[in-house]
C-alpha cells in the first residue's frame, strides 16, 4: 500500500491550475486574480464628509456657541463646485464633497439643526469628519495582488477601482457521478436491496463548498459501458470527475473494469481507513483529472477532503496541501489498524477536546452528519487512550 501522502503528492504533481480568463465582475467571487489591479485614481477620489452636518471653516468655530448663516446645500453625488467664505456654513450630506474653503464638517448632532441658520453648541478641530482624498488607496497603489482569493470584500474593491472585469482563475467546473446497481434516487420507492443514492449529493456539496462548480451526473448502474458514455459526455463540460464506487476488489467494479484499460488512470491502495481503494488519473485529450473514490459514503467523504480539495486548490492557484490540524484532547480512547493513517469522526469543542461520535463505520452517514472534525491517528498507533494529544481537521 502506498501512503496518504505519496498518493497526494501524485495528484498534486499531476493537476495544473487552470488557465486565467476574463471574467465579468459578476462571475469573480470565489476566483483567484491572475493580475495585480491598481487604481486608476485615489480612494476616495475627492475630500468628502463623513457626516450628516455644516462645512465651516474651524476658526469660526473659536466661541461656541455660535450662530452662523447656512448660504447652501450639498448632497452626495453633487458635482457643482461650492465655496465657503469665513463666517458661512453649507449644510453638508454624507459623501458630499467638501466645498472649498472649509476645513471641518460639524455633525448636526451638535448643532440645534438649522436650515437657514445653524447654532453650533462645540467645536470642531481641522479635519475634523472629513474623508481626504486618498487616504485609502492612492493612484497607481496595487489593491489587490495576483493570487488572491476574490471574496465579497475582494469583489467590493474590485468595483471601487472601476473594473468591470479581471484576469482571474475561474471555479473549478467537477462533474459528479456515482456508481451502483442498488442506487435509487431519493423520493423514489425502494425494494429488497436497493438504497437512495447520497454520495453525489454529498460530494457536489463539498465541490461547492471547497470553491468549485460542482454538476451532479447522477447515478449509473454497474455496465462500463454505461458509465463510459457518462464520462464523455461530462468530459465536455468538466475541469474534473470525480466518480464513487466500483474501484474495490468485487466481481462488480464498473469504474475499475472501465478506466483500467485505457492506462490513465492507475487503481492503488492507500494506507488509509476508511478509503483505502483509490484511484486517480486522467481523461481525454484536456487530460482532465479524475478522482475514483470508494463508494462507502465515509469513505468518500474522507477521500474528498485529503485528496480532491488540495486538488481543487491548485487548480484555483491556491496553496495545496494536506488539510490544516489543530491539537485536541480525545475525550474517549481511541483504536486504529497497524499500518493504516485513520481518520475518526469527532466533535471538537470550544474547552480544547475532541469527542469521537459513535459509530465509526464507513458506511454510516448519520455519523459523520453529526461530526464536526476527523481525528487522526498515526500509521504507527494502535491504541490512544482518553486524555491523549491528537491532531484533529476540522470540517
Amino acid at each position: 500500500m502506498r501512503s496518504v501522502d505519496e498518493h497526494l503528492a501524485e495528484i498534486l504533481a499531476t493537476v495544473r491550475p487552470l488557465a486565467p480568463l476574463e471574467l465579468e465582475l459578476e462571475q469573480t467571487l470565489g476566483a483567484t486574480l491572475a493580475e495585480d489591479v491598481t487604481s486608476p485614481v485615489p480612494l476616495p477620489p475627492f475630500d468628502n464628509s463623513a457626516m450628516d452636518g455644516y462645512a465651516v471653516r474651524a476658526d469660526d468655530l473659536a466661541q461656541v456657541p455660535v450662530t452662523l448663516p447656512v448660504i447652501d446645500d450639498v448632497a452626495a453625488g453633487s458635482t457643482d463646485l461650492r465655496a465657503v467664505g469665513s463666517g458661512h456654513t453649507v449644510r453638508i450630506m454624507t459623501g458630499a464633497p467638501v466645498p472649498a474653503g472649509a476645513d471641518c464638517v460639524v455633525p448636526v448632532e451638535w448643532t440645534d439643526g438649522g436650515t437657514v441658520s445653524v447654532t453650533i453648541d462645540r467645536r470642531a478641530e481641522v479635519g475634523h469628519a472629513i474623508r481626504r482624498a486618498g487616504e485609502d488607496v492612492q493612484a497607481g497603489e496595487v489593491v489587490l495582488k495576483a493570487g488572491t482569493l476574490i471574496g465579497p470584500a475582494q469583489l467590493g474593491i474590485l468595483a471601487g477601482v472601476g473594473r468591470r472585469r479581471v484576469l482571474a482563475r475561474p471555479r473549478p467546473r467537477v462533474v459528479v457521478i456515482a456508481t451502483g446497481a442498488e442506487l435509487v434516487e431519493p423520493g423514489n420507492p425502494l425494494v429488497t436491496g436497493q438504497i437512495w443514492e447520497s454520495n453525489s449529493y454529498t460530494l457536489t456539496a463539498a465541490v461547492r463548498e471547497a470553491g468549485g462548480e460542482g454538476f451532479r451526473a447522477g447515478a449509473v448502474g454497474d455496465d462500463p459501458a454505461e458509465l463510459l458514455d457518462r464520462l464523455d459526455t461530462a468530459l465536455v463540460r468538466a475541469d474534473a470527475v470525480i466518480t464513487s464506487g466500483g474501484v474495490s476488489m468485487g466481481a462488480y467494479e464498473p469504474v475499475k473494469e472501465a478506466l483500467s484499460p485505457l492506462g490513465t488512470v492507475k487503481f492503488e491502495k492507500v494506507a488509509m481507513q476508511p478509503g483505502m481503494p483509490q484511484g486517480f488519473g486522467v481523461l481525454g485529450d484536456d487530460q482532465v483529472p479524475i478522482f475514483a473514490l470508494p463508494g462507502n459514503p465515509v469513505s468518500s467523504f474522507v477521500s474528498f477532503q485529503l485528496f480532491v480539495r488540495p486538488a481543487l486548490d491548485r487548480m484555483r492557484g491556491l496553496p495545496a496541501g494536506l488539510p490544516a490540524t489543530v491539537t485536541a484532547r480525545t475525550t474517549g480512547p481511541l483504536r486504529s489498524p497497524s499500518g493504516r493513517r485513520s481518520y475518526l469522526r469527532g466533535v471538537l469543542s470550544d474547552d480544547g477536546t475532541v469527542s469521537p461520535v459513535h459509530g465509526q463505520g464507513s458506511h454510516q452517514l448519520a455519523a459523520l452528519a453529526l461530526a464536526d472534525a476527523l481525528i487522526v491517528v498515526p500509521e504507527d498507533v494502535t491504541e490512544v487512550p482518553a486524555g491523549s494529544s491528537v491532531e484533529v481537521i476540522r470540517l
